[in-house]
């Protein structure tokens, strides 16, 4: 299946909104927020300053003169600027509906917390502190949630969303009173008490006070209607609050929803530069057409980092989202970066998807999202990497996945086009079953392919290389028995010169004299040879080949190989050597591959994310 003209048509589109050509390759940096120091809008509408701990009838219209940012978002509208002065804001669960900026004075850094500070302790028997509280955010478990299943694993007070920072570090909840140490604490929300381990006598001891920081409602608020139009927020940190930092509300389809009924409530968001940390659940929920989310660091989160819901044409550039699911919550599937909900167009460029543990995802297309563009990225130590499920169409080019287990899975999907990724510990898996609509998510399979219309994938020029300690099956894909019958079709399109590389003693054994001990280099679906299901496995790429069944014929294999290959894997240098390149056979990029890669793309001769070094 070619990728579509409208995929094309997006990607320009993004291209518009960065500014420039993307360029192929993780570039290697800067990510995250970038200090600098901001000027003043130059556009027509009112500039207000706000201050922490400025007066509220202050009318903010002079640097000397600040009001207060509660004051500011009530006042402001469409085409109005507020410009934040460095220091602390404890405030939150702010409102506004129109497009206004936000950013810092110069290069001061404002931070706005979801906390206040806890300053009457009562001591109790046994190393235990209380504290009465009034702003408590107890959470029902969610509807996925079964006692006989998830008790032990993710206990209900896991889903209360209050937080407690010592001296700045985060204390992990506990559900009662006898089991907490200095680093734990727990609520009483009966009686509405706070209690911790730790001594709070000359220390700062934080508890959560707001829901979120800002939300841009498209509700009446503030005697104002919404004009759809986004904000662009710079700069800010966000932290420590007991649901999400940032909310931009929009359409959230419960069916199958046509591209043009969803994504228009707010268009043009822009969130750059900014930190979003310690939030219970996730940084940030946003909707709406056209936004961009550039140079933001998302860290330390529960269930996602960010979540991009039924939105059109959007772009994720240089972020770093990094220690999602840090509550180990187990159940539910964290992922760092969700997208989700019939999002069209989506491009994730050059992102840092690293170390987020407890088996979160790095991002998720999931369910219904068409003409994604993934290129770039550098995902590690982070599980399925690239997850594209119950979706239509994305090219994934020019990645690389490190110690991911699973660097790229994609599952009961369409059209997915992967090429010139580089692998490094971490398998590809493509996956179909027979998901359709009797669904215990409802009308979720129904906003995908069909159970027939699971297949068009392409897996190109793709570099995988497997070290000592990873014994995985590096290609595997596969079809559930349920469906061999009715399922027959061939899950790809085109599947060719790739390299597969074992280093010596790599899970594979040092000489042929005992190959049963090897792990499968790759697994294959639909296979009707055998005797019992669909799905069968291959010791070695030659085992495959002699199928002939046209795919994979001009891949390498080299087992335990120990001549030249990465510039430098000890430093995460994975540009790989000239005269290992020479040895492959790589095709040229189809025209919508090289449509998203740089001019370097253009003649590729060479696997894997980088180009060859001399």
């Amino acid at each position: 299946m070619a990728f579509s003209l409208r995929a094309y048509m997006g990607i320009s589109l993004a291209f518009l909104i960065h500014g420039q050509m993307l360029l192929a390759q993780p570039s290697g940096g800067p990510y995250g927020p970038i200090q600098q120091s901001y000027t003043i809008p130059a556009d027509d509408g009112t500039v207000y300053f706000v201050a922490p701990e400025a007066d509220d009838e202050s009318k903010g219209l002079s640097v000397d003169s600040p009001t207060s940012i509660e004051s500011a978002i009530e006042r402001a509208k469409t085409g109005d600027a507020i410009i934040v002065r460095g220091g602390v804001y404890r405030t939150g669960d702010l409102q506004f509906n129109q497009g206004i900026t936000l950013q810092p004075y110069q290069d001061e850094q404002p931070i706005f917390k979801g906390t206040r500070i806890a300053a009457n302790w009562e001591r109790l028997r046994g190393d235990l502190w209380r504290t009465k509280w009034e702003t408590l955010f107890p959470l029902a478990p969610q509807s996925w949630w079964r006692k006989d299943r998830n008790l032990r694993s993710t206990p209900v007070y896991m889903f209360n969303n209050d937080q407690v920072f010592v001296d700045g570090k985060p204390l992990a909840t506990k559900g009662y009173p006898a089991e907490l140490d200095e680093r734990s604490y727990c609520v009483d929300y009966d009686e509405g008490y706070v209690y911790i381990g730790v001594n709070p006598a000359n220390r700062t001891v934080e508890i959560t006070a707001y829901d979120n920081a800002l939300t841009r409602t498209i509700k009446d608020v503030h005697g104002k209607c919404s004009d759809k139009i986004g904000p662009s927020i710079r700069g800010i940190v966000f932290t420590q609050y007991a649901y999400r930092a940032l909310e931009i509300e929009g359409y959230d389809p419960e069916g199958v929803s046509p591209e043009a009924e969803h994504g228009n409530d707010v268009v043009g968001t822009v969130i750059e530069h900014c930190t979003l940390s310690h939030c219970s659940r996730v940084g940030a929920y946003l909707r709406g057409n056209m936004m961009v989310i550039r140079h933001n660091l998302v860290s330390d989160t529960a269930t996602e980092g960010l979540f991009i819901l039924a939105s059109n044409d959007v772009l994720l550039e240089k972020n770093i989202v990094t220690r999602n699911n840090e509550e180990d919550i187990r159940g539910y599937f964290a992922t760092a970066v969700k997208i989700f909900n019939q999002c069209y167009r989506v491009t994730c460029n050059d992102n840092l998807i690293i170390n987020n543990p407890n088996e979160s995802s790095g991002i998720w297309y999931d369910v219904g999202n068409v003409d994604g563009v993934f290129i770039n990225n550098w995902i590690q130590n982070t599980d399925n990497g690239f997850f594209f499920e119950i979706s239509k169409g994305v090219i994934c080019a020019g990645n690389v996945f490190v110690d991911c287990k699973t660097g790229t899975k994609v599952l009961n999907s369409s059209g997915a086009k992967l090429y010139q990724n580089t692998y490094v510990n971490s398998r590809a898996h493509f996956d179909r079953d027979k998901r359709g609509e009797n669904d215990h998510f409802g009308w979720h399979p129904q906003s995908g392919p069909s159970v027939q219309e699971r297949h068009g994938h392409e897996f190109g020029n793709n570099l995988m290389v497997a070290g000592p300690a990873f014994d995985m099956t590096l290609l595997q894909v596969q079809q559930r028995d349920v469906i061999c019958d009715s399922v027959k079709n061939p899950m790809f399109a085109y599947t060719n010169h790739n390299v597969y590389v074992h280093g010596q003693a790599a899970g594979r054994p040092q000489s042929n004299d005992d190959q049963t001990s090897a792990p499968n280099l790759m697994s294959w679906a639909p296979v009707t040879m055998q005797t019992r299901g669909c799905t069968q496995e291959f010791k070695t790429l030659d085992d495959f080949q002699a199928l002939k069944l046209g795919f994979e014929q001009s891949s390498l294999e080299l087992s335990d190989y120990s001549g030249p290959l990465f510039q430098g894997k000890w430093l995460g240098n994975y540009a790989i050597d000239r005269s290992f390149a020479t040895r492959t056979q790589i095709a040229p990029l189809p025209p919508y591959v090289e449509a998203v890669l740089s001019d370097a793309y253009q003649n590729v001769d060479f696997p894997g994310a980088f180009p060859p070094v001399n």
